[in-house]
């Protein structure tokens, strides 16, 4: 391992005071986000955070500081543009450090095996040399940060369908030139610090016990020298783990490694060396970002830089892929009288996909805001068109007054002075873990309170998913309650959270109304708090509403798309086609006004059946914090769309090639 000699010396020096349990120790984790300080020693947490678009903190789902969001994976890919990436980088080094973090657990460097995968839009591409390319710029501007990267999921996870135990069959050929090569670019020509093994089996054995992967290949072949992680609780084992060259076991506290690895060191199971490997390992990557010389123990802090911003802009403008145009784009400005708005994505910002790369942006201006704000003098009239919701979606920001203020109380009544108070920009009023410094006598309470202003005037409909148990209340009534019984398990927050409960009220468009959840953390994991969405009145038929605005506009611009909802880490798309009826959408609006532009805001490719009756079709991915601007900037001709397709478009979802094995039967794939 090519180090200072010094560095390399003080390393040494560590390891030989290290006791067997100390190196056991320094293999496993601490909790979510750190791995075991050696206090005696002075050797502090390693402190880790996601993600791939952005350096989210401690929170999840989109929850904790907020944070650079910069355009997904598959946006970046299709830059094509390793420079540009790794400018990106950069930026989210300088942000992991103002999170306090030493490690950011990115780049995602599987393969777009099917277009029904989850994560694809956490992907580059469908191709491992481009991939690759994309990845080593990340990984370089990250690293010449100061901070690690980890390389993921190690190796062929290039599905959600059942991602814990399926076991991927790869023949030699398809893994070495395909699902290997990104993460070998990655290791010899960018020198990654780490690399995250996978939860899937790889011919037969689990990634995180596959010695002729971790060892055989990573090590012996590429001479990888950083540090193989564990995806979060997917430590099966633990002599067959250690010994294959799996160096830490996260999260913690550990449930195969610590204790019990010293167990079977002294039962002969492992050999010592072994485990002076992996703290080897580890006390060069917190040399590498520093961390022996500073922790980092601080609170998170939000670093909103312009350059960043700028920069983030820049990236998703070159990422959006102008798939066809008959001379539409760029639009003109001079005699545009109005402009309808029309879509399921243009009233909502869809800037990222779902799970653990999901965070907290530091700002989220939808398509619909940013028209209106760089339009005026120009009429800009909105209609959703249809409703394409696989659940509800938390309050939108726009229809909150401030977003809820949330008080914790230490205590099970909501009695006292708060503990801790936060601010939530939406419905969606959770974070992970406890609150610092409540007491473990019992569960905690909190209550979040906000302003809703509806801008429809009907029957609304009240949803709530919860975390614990929660009730609503609305201008003191309470219209749902998870809290005297408690609701059924549900699909939200990685399986963790209830079914979805709902309850009718009549709204005002203009007219506040209070809204208030009370909480409790009874029987909560993980996560704690709940999710309240509002789904507005469907007042007439919304597509035939869509078709007379766009009839009556001189220029539509129709935004269609998925969202983080239906793609999102833990499970597949079940179709490429666009949710809901958004096809038949697009055919009418296109029929009802040939001045359309149809904005394609999906981090994966979809079906395009009408695609030949557009005149104007823009696909931006899920383009980050900046999307919004950055489109407004692409179709008045401000700014060029860059992009070029990193994976490919299929007529049909049969044209694919993984099409006849996917997603698998019996276990394999």
């Amino acid at each position: 391992m090519a180090m200072v000699d010094s560095s390399a010396l003080r390393i040494e020096r560590l390891l030989d005071e290290m006791t067997t349990a100390d190196k056991a120790a320094l293999m496993t984790g601490r909790d979510m986000w750190s791995v075991n300080p050696i206090e005696r020693l002075g050797i502090p947490a390693l402190k880790v955070t996601d993600g791939p678009n952005g350096a989210r903190g401690t929170g999840l789902l989109g929850t904790g500081t907020p944070a650079l969001c910069v355009p997904c994976g598959s946006a970046l890919g299709a830059t094509w543009n390793p420079t540009l990436v790794e400018a990106l980088g950069g930026a989210l080094a300088e942000e992991a450090h103002a999170r306090g973090f030493h490690v950011l657990l990115a780049p995602t460097v599987n393969i777009h095996r099917s277009p029904l995968g989850g994560r694809n839009f956490e992907c580059y591409s469908e191709d491992p040399h481009l991939t690759g390319s994309i990845a080593v710029g990340f990984i370089r501007g990250v690293q010449a940060g100061g901070v690690g990267t980890t390389i993921k999921h190690f190796v062929a996870n290039d599905s959600e369908f059942e991602r814990n135990t399926i076991d991927s069959v790869v023949p030699e050929r398809a893994l070495r030139e395909i699902y290997l090569r990104p993460f070998e670019m990655a290791v010899t020509e960018a020198d990654a610090w780490g690399l995250m093994a996978a939860y899937n089996r790889v011919n037969g054995t689990y990634a995180c016990e596959n010695a002729e992967m971790l060892t055989g290949v990573l090590v012996d072949e590429w001479g990888f020298d950083g540090v193989v992680v564990s995806d979060w609780f997917g430590t099966r084992s633990t002599a067959t783990s250690a010994n294959a060259g799996l160096h830490l076991e996260m999260p913690g506290q550990g449930r195969f490694y610590g204790p019990v690895l010293v167990s079977a060191v002294e039962d002969g199971d492992v050999d010592e060396t072994v485990l002076d490997d992996s703290a080897r390992r580890l006390l060069i990557l917190m040399e590498r970002t520093g961390a022996l010389d500073d922790p980092l123990d601080r609170a998170e802090v939000e670093l909103d830089v312009p350059e960043h911003r700028d920069l983030a802009r820049r990236a998703a403008t070159e990422a959006m892929v102008l798939l066809s145009n008959d001379g539409l784009l760029p639009l003109d400005r001079s005699g545009l009288g109005s402009i309808a708005v029309i879509g399921p994505n243009a009233a909502a910002a869809m800037i990222m996909g779902g799970g653990s790369a999901a965070l907290m942006p530091q700002h989220n201006t939808s398509p619909l805001d940013a028209l209106e704000a760089r339009l005026s003098g120009i009429n800009v009239a909105y209609e959703p068109g249809t409703i394409t919701e696989r659940t509800v979606r938390p309050i939108s920001s726009r229809l909150l007054d401030d977003g809820f203020r949330v008080e914790y109380f230490d205590g099970p009544d909501w009695s006292g002075k708060p503990l801790l108070v936060e601010h939530r920009s939406d419905g969606r009023v959770l974070r992970v873990g406890d609150v610092p410094g409540m007491s473990d006598s019992g569960p905690f309470t909190a209550r979040a309170t906000a302003t809703l202003v509806p801008d429809f005037s009907g029957v609304h409909s009240l949803v709530m998913t919860q975390v614990g148990r929660a009730r609503v209340l609305v201008d003191g009534t309470m219209l749902l309650d998870g809290m005297t019984d408690p609701l059924g398990p549900g699909e939200a927050f990685f399986g963790l959270g209830s079914e979805e409960i709902a309850a009718e009220l009549h709204l005002e468009a203009g007219v506040p109304v209070s809204i208030v959840v009370e909480y409790s953390s009874e029987g909560a994991f993980m996560f704690r708090g709940a999710q309240v969405g509002l789904r507005p009145p469907e007042v007439g038929d919304l597509m035939d509403r869509a078709e007379a605005l766009a009839a009556d506009s001189d220029v539509v611009v129709l935004i269609v798309g998925t969202n983080d909802d239906w793609e999102t880490e833990g499970r597949d798309r079940e179709s490429m086609d666009l949710p809901g009826d958004q096809p038949e959408l697009v055919r009418r609006i296109v029929a009802a006004n040939p001045q359309t532009v149809v904005v394609v805001n999906a981090g994966s490719v979809v079906t395009m059946e009408w695609a030949d009756d557009a005149p104007a079709i823009l696909q931006t991915w899920f383009g980050g914090q900046e999307m919004a601007d950055a489109l407004v900037d692409v179709l008045f001709g401000e700014a060029e769309p860059g992009g070029r397709l990193a994976t490919t478009v299929p007529h049909k979802l049969e044209d694919t090639p993984a099409f006849t094995n996917y997603p698998g039967e019996n276990g394999e794939v």
